[in-house]
Formats: structure tokens, sequence, C-alpha cells
């Protein structure tokens, strides 16, 4: 089974939904709070392959899905 990480921080609305949303149809996934972890904007879009202004940033395994609309969409396809 697919595992996603979501990198977020924890005052992140969307960051919560999306955790919501996996937890909900119970697919394993990763948070990484990226202040806790000293993950910078900077890194993360370096990390991506683009610039990135807003979290939440979510990965399914190694293929970059988006944020959160891109992953709510994704699931509903499937």
């Amino acid at each position: 089974m697919s595992r996603y990480t979501i990198f977020g921080h924890d005052a992140c609305g969307f960051c919560r939904r999306a955790k919501q949303l996996l937890e909900k149809k119970e697919l394993p996934f990763r948070y990484v709070n990226i202040h806790k972890e000293g993950i910078t904007k900077e890194a993360l879009s370096q990390l991506i392959g683009k610039e990135v202004h807003t979290v939440p940033q979510i990965f399914k395994d190694k293929e970059y899905v988006g944020g959160f609309e891109a992953l709510n969409a994704s699931l509903q396809q499937q």
C-alpha cells in the first residue's frame, strides 16, 4: 500500500484537513512538521522541484501530489 507524506505545520488548517482525510480513508501517512524539523521554504521547494509558498505539500510514496485540493481530487478518483 502506498504511503503519503505531508509536509506542513500545526497552525495550518489545510494540513489538518489533509491528515483528517487520510485518517478517514485509513491510508497510511507520515506528517512532517516543517517548523519542528527546521525545513525551510527553500529546502521544500528544492525537494519538490518548483517554488512553493504554502503548505501542505504532499507526496504519495516518492510522487509529488500537491496541496490539499490536489490530494482530495486524487482520492476522489480512486
